[in-house]
């Protein structure tokens, strides 16, 4: 048997950070093991997240919603509401809760 001789190429950084940008076809393990291994870093700080949804409307409309439920909860439970009701009950409870402390302070 004859022994060939192989010819090497140097794949840089660069080239696989436009390769991947241009391809659809790799999973995200790929595409992430691809990337560490050649230290090709994301495509750009300030472009828009891929759409999980694609092109399926029906899919994508479903997500808006989640996604607006989801804000609607987050806001609601940091207190960052448009509602002035909600920071009163609060405080009126901190008052009565100090209320009570000082009075349990005052048995001593």
């Amino acid at each position: 048997m004859e022994r060939k001789v192989g010819s090497s190429t140097t794949v840089t950084a660069k080239e696989v950070k436009a390769a991947l940008e241009k391809t659809q076809t790799l999973t995200s393990e790929e595409e992430k093991v691809l990337r560490l291994r050649h230290g090709a870093g994301a495509a750009s700080k300030s472009a828009p997240l891929p759409r999980a949804a694609g092109n399926n409307e029906e899919l994508g409309d479903e997500l808006l919603l989640i996604e607006m439920q989801l804000m609607k909860a987050m806001r609601e439970r940091t207190g960052q509401t448009k509602s002035a009701s909600k920071p009163k009950v609060a405080s009126a409870a901190s008052a009565t809760k100090d209320k009570i402390v000082r009075a349990l302070r005052k048995k001593k």
